[in-house]
Order: structure tokens, then sequence, then C-alpha cells
């Protein structure tokens, strides 16, 4: 049964209308029923992923294929260059004018996707800290590359403890980010996140999260990896690199990028790049869950329990300021 935004009366504020979030770990089948959830709720899908932002970047980031687009619009995919700089704050400013515009339109946001921090920002807000002067963020990434990432770390570990702690290997991105706040400041970054100024952007939200048993995932996990090699990951891999762009880049040094480069550096063996890219994508989808866990009010199913879902999504709409169509 499909649902539409009612047009009269308009709530004071867009704030208040509501919204649904497809949460969950890689390869749990986000993408198939995002899909025909959308259809049903005559909704718009706004990528949650900060890897899907980037051009090029298709197979490794699991991104809906182009049919799939063709079939319900996407947005925040395919935006920014590998080498240009995306972060949380962008990302908010971002979907918030694509949800003000699918809302414009009569229509439902539907966010899906699996990074927490993009998701955090939108539910609590972001928090406010001085700006950080260029100098120290070029210096910082100078010495990145001159002295290696362990240098880094281990300065890190020093001056902010707690943020060495919760920022996992070969994330340098955030790595950077947190030395700049605190050399900056003189203030660690964990502080300034204790500090969060909880002010949502969107309140009336229904979060469906999927998860199954682990040895479930984890072979659902293997075979996506198996999918994205028979796919062509290593072609696209190369491709990217011949356009010129570094394979230290953020984008290039995540999930998948980081394996085939690698490999094709001669770093790993074939089969040794394949395992290590099957465990360490486990490993990410055990870090996905854990943040979500966190979360307040997912509502979890498991992907096979489509039609709880779709019970569940119709009951909140009709809820709020969303009126049943009858068609």
């Amino acid at each position: 049964m499909a649902h539409k935004l009612t047009e009269h009366p308009a709530p004071p504020s867009t704030d208040h209308l509501p919204a649904v979030c497809l949460i969950g770990p890689t390869a749990i089948g986000k993408t198939g029923l995002s899909l025909s959830l959308a259809g049903e709720l005559n909704a718009e899908i706004v990528s949650v992923d900060s890897m899907q932002v980037y051009r090029h970047l298709d197979i490794g980031t699991a991104k809906a294929t182009p049919a799939e687009r063709a079939q319900v619009p996407h947005h925040l995919i395919d935006i920014v260059e590998p080498d240009e700089e995306y972060h949380v704050a962008r990302f908010i400013s971002d979907a918030m004018t694509a949800i003000g515009g699918i809302r414009s339109r009569g229509k439902l946001p539907l966010l899906v996707g699996g990074t927490g921090l993009y998701l955090k920002g939108l539910l609590e807000g972001l928090f406010s800290m001085p700006p950080i002067p260029p100098e120290i963020r070029g210096g910082l990434r100078q010495r990145l590359e001159r002295e290696g990432e362990g240098a880094l770390r281990a300065e890190l570990a020093r001056l902010d403890p707690e943020s060495a702690r919760r920022i996992p290997d070969n994330d340098r991105q955030r790595l950077l980010r947190a030395l700049e706040i605190v050399v900056a400041t003189g203030t660690p970054w964990s502080y300034y996140l204790m500090q969060r100024e909880q002010t949502p952007l969107l309140d009336n939200v229904l979060i469906i999260g999927l998860d199954c048993d682990r040895e479930r995932l984890y072979q659902r996990i293997n075979a996506r990896v198996e999918q994205m090699v028979a796919s062509g990951l290593r072609e696209e891999v190369e491709k990217v690199l011949a356009m010129g762009y570094a394979p230290t880049l953020k984008p290039l040094q995540s999930i998948g990028y980081r394996h085939m480069i690698e490999y094709l550096h001669g770093a790993w063996g074939w089969e040794e790049s394949l395992e290590l890219l099957a465990r360490d994508t486990r490993r990410y989808a055990k870090r996905q869950l854990t943040w979500f866990r966190h979360l307040a009010g997912v509502r979890w199913f498991a992907p096979e329990q489509t039609a709880a879902i779709r019970e569940t999504a119709g009951h909140f709409l009709t809820q709020g300021w969303i009126a049943n169509s009858g068609t």
C-alpha cells in the first residue's frame, strides 16, 4: 500500500516530517530491500555511506547499479572525486539539501547505508570547535607521508589516548583529524565529542536495523568478496590508478581498494589479498554492528523479515505527517 506526504495541512517546519532509515552491516541486504521499500513508500533514497560519494569507485563500494538507480532516485552517490576531501559536516549539509528536495516533491526520504558516524551526525548534530589553521593541517599531512602512520599514532596516544583507542588502524583521515584538533586547540577530540550539542536535524525517524547470526553474515560477506572480484574489482583499481589518483588517498586506502593495491604492488599474493579482504570486511561489519547497537530506538529485523519491516514502516508513517493514499 503506497503512502505519500500530506500536502494539507502542512507542518510548520519540515524538521518534523518523517524519514525512514535502513541500516546494517555490509552485505546484509540493504540495497535490495531499500529498492522495494522505496517503491512501496513513495520514497527516494539518500545514501549514508562515506565511500559511495566518490566517483569511479563502484565495485568496491557496492553501489547500486545504474539499472537499480534508474528504478528509484538515489542521492549522494558519485558527487566528489577520489582526491576531494569529504567529511561528516559536508555530508550533513548535502544530506539535508537532498532531504529537502525529496520532501518538496512530496516524497519520503529513505536513508540507507552503513556509515554510523554520518547517521549519528544527522540524528544528534555536530559539535563546534575553532577552525584548524592550514599550516597545522598541511604540516601533519607532510609528517604522515614522511614519518608514517605509526609515528603519528604514537603521538596521538600521548596527546589524546581516548581517540587513539577509538580510531582503527589505517584510518588516516580520522588520525589526522584527531591530531589537528589537539595540536591546534590543546584540547583532545574526545573532549569535544563529549560536549556534542544535542541538536538533531531529523527528529521524526524510524530506524530499521538489519542483522543476522554471525556465521550467516560472514558467509554473505565471503560471497560479496567473490562477487566483487568476479565483477572486476582489480580492473577497477587499475583504472583508477591509471587516471593518476595516488594510492595513498583516503578512499583508496579503504577496504577492497587497499587490498588490490597491495596485490598490484607485489606486497601480497592474490590468494592472500582475497583472504585479508574477506577478513577485514568481517571485522568492519563487526564494528558497524557495535556502532549501531549504541543508537537508541533501532528496530531490529532479520533480512528475510520483509513483511514485518513493511508493516512497521507503514504503521510509523500513518502516525506522522504521512496519509494513506488508498491506492
